[in-house]
């Protein structure tokens, strides 16, 4: 049975007219089409228009990225980047230094650790336009005039890898916590500070063993 619906003002009388629910049903398909018309044929106002139509305001202004300054390896580069970019597609794809690995992309693997002032970070978790002007190691600024560092030696002489995937990240994990003064010197301070590299061949012996060896040449290296 249709519901009469009251619409106060619009009688005769100055009283309610009683619109059943049919009718007004009808009426607002009508306006709905009325609405769909206007906008097919491009008469719909700026108001009624879908914010999803209007240009985004990156695109009006011609911003490309944001400029970056860092000094990677001791050379200094110019870059521009997003605001959105990780710091290790910054370094394998715009500087192209691809020794640095992309594991687990979620900070669990360390096999993307690079140093930043110093500090060991894990470059998949570390936003590029955070680090203007700082200045960053990756593994392929460790040796230096043709020699290597005295933790890839140590790696190499103890057979410290195998796959060699992990082996960069483990490396740059090693000279940062070999500089780090406050890190005790025993295997079970060296194997909790390098607990977050994990290693999937099971090399952790001989990559202890490798950190070990080259304490004491380390300190000023880098």
């Amino acid at each position: 049975m249709p519901v009469d619906v009251p619409v106060h003002g619009d009688g005769q009388d100055g009283g309610p007219t009683v619109l059943s629910r049919r009718r007004f049903m009808q009426g607002v398909g009508v306006s709905g089409v009325s609405i769909a018309s206007g906008a097919l044929s491009g008469t719909v106002s700026a108001e009624t228009a879908a914010p999803a139509t209007r240009e985004p305001a990156a695109s009006r202004s011609g911003n490309a990225g944001y400029p970056l300054t860092l000094t990677i390896n001791g050379t200094t580069q110019q870059l521009v980047v997003q605001a959105n970019e990780i710091l290790l597609d910054t370094l394998r794809e715009k500087v192209h230094l691809t020794g640095t690995k992309k594991g687990c992309d979620h900070g669990q693997c360390g096999a993307c650790t690079i140093l930043v002032n110093g500090v060991s970070v894990n470059a998949c978790l570390s936003l590029s336009i955070m680090h203007d002007r700082d200045d960053i190691t990756t593994v392929e600024g460790l040796s230096r005039d043709g020699k290597l560092h005295p933790v890839q030696q140590a790696f190499w002489d103890h057979d410290a890898y195998q796959c060699g995937y992990c082996t960069a990240g483990q490396m740059m994990s090693a000279v940062g916590i070999l500089q780090d003064r406050r890190i005790p010197s025993d295997n079970a301070s060296v194997q909790e500070a390098m607990s977050g590299n994990i290693c999937r061949c099971g090399a952790y012996k001989n990559i202890v063993s490798a950190i070990q060896d080259a304490r004491g040449k380390v300190r000023g290296n880098v």
